[in-house]
């Protein structure tokens, strides 16, 4: 058995009626709607993603819903002042009938109307009378002073974090697909990204959708709520944006790319790296031994000059180089015995 609190998010099935009529005044089903005359071609049905308690129903009906069951059906009565509230004689207003024939209007009983008032807020109200070129206008609601009885269904209790945001989102802007909006919940921020749907719905009823919605999130604990695009951005007028646009593609555009080292000089500093570390190892026949004179150097250099090898076949040539040495060392020693030999014999 669930049963909803204040601060949950739900779907629910409604039909408010007038208790002492019987009409019927609003409704989530398009069926009931069509049989009542108040079907709207615009209108969206099924059931309503609501927050228990953010004030998306009338008061008392809202007060109502905390502590039924989902999956029940309730009938639930709500007195004057906690429906349209009640009748007040103050907002029965009289004007002249010459008022509204300066505006071309003829008034009639039952004509709705819309006055302005000195601070610009507009009332919606009903005339009363046309008597004696005088115009009496009820600017109370039409159902004010009535009892309504409204038949009830929580269909469903919306749990997951992500899918409360899009519920709300629904409820805002019922004409967009609330699937297609990026969403990112966290403990107390959420972002709402509804640039994959800026094609769907007009940018001034995207603002005021968006200026809702801050309203709702905060009510569900949302303490840090940011919307891409944000409201600003939607109110600019379509030239500066556009101009802003082509401000940052060519920013992006005149942006320099990372300098990237040159191919030639990297390979220049390879090889001199490279030569560095093979004359470090260089094995130690190829430095002079003792006893070689300047002959035997000029001998090598020239062997060297000669007969050029790579670099890692340089232990080989230090291997002959040795053998070449020996022999040259043998020689010399041989002649100095000779020598010394002969100054002997004299």
């Amino acid at each position: 058995m669930v049963k909803v609190e204040k601060g949950d998010v739900i779907k629910l099935r409604y039909t408010g009626k007038i208790k002492e009529t019987g009409e019927i005044f609003d409704t989530t089903d398009e069926e009931i709607a069509k049989q009542a005359g108040i079907y709207k071609e615009n209108g969206v049905y099924g059931p309503v993603p609501i927050a228990v308690g953010a004030g998306h129903v009338l008061r008392g009906l809202d007060e109502a819903l905390e502590g039924l069951e989902v999956g029940k059906k309730y009938e639930i009565e709500i007195p004057p002042e906690k429906g349209f509230g009640r009748r007040d004689r103050k907002l029965i207003k009289t004007f002249t009938l010459g008022q509204f024939r300066r505006q071309g209007i003829i008034p009639f009983p039952g004509m709705p109307v819309e006055i302005e008032t000195e601070g610009g807020r507009k009332l919606k109200g009903r005339v009363l009378t046309v008597s004696g070129g005088r115009v009496r206008v009820d600017f109370n609601h039409p159902y004010a002073g009535k009892h309504l009885v409204y038949e009830v269904e929580i269909v469903e209790k919306i749990e997951d974090p992500i899918e409360k945001v899009k519920a709300m989102i629904e409820l805002r802007l019922p004409r967009i697909d609330a699937n297609k909006v990026v969403i990112e919940v966290g403990e107390k921020d959420v972002v709402v990204d509804f640039t994959p749907v800026l094609d769907e719905v007009d940018r001034g009823t995207l603002a005021i959708g968006e200026m809702l919605l801050e309203s709702d999130l905060k009510f569900l604990g949302y303490e840090e709520i940011t919307f891409k695009p944000n409201i600003e951005e939607l109110l600019k007028p379509p030239e500066e944006a556009e101009a802003e646009a082509e401000a940052t593609e060519e920013k992006v555009e005149g942006q320099e790319k990372p300098e990237e080292a040159e191919p030639a000089e990297t390979t220049e500093a390879t090889e001199e790296t490279t030569e560095t570390a093979l004359e470090e190892t260089k094995e130690p026949a190829e430095e002079k031994e003792e006893g070689e004179g300047p002959k035997e150097e000029a001998e090598k250099a020239e062997e060297n000059e000669e007969k050029p090898k790579k670099r890692t076949r340089k232990s080989t040539k230090g291997r002959k180089t040795r053998r070449t040495t020996t022999k040259k060392t043998t020689s010399k020693k041989k002649t100095k015995a000779a020598e010394e030999k002969e100054e002997k014999s004299e």
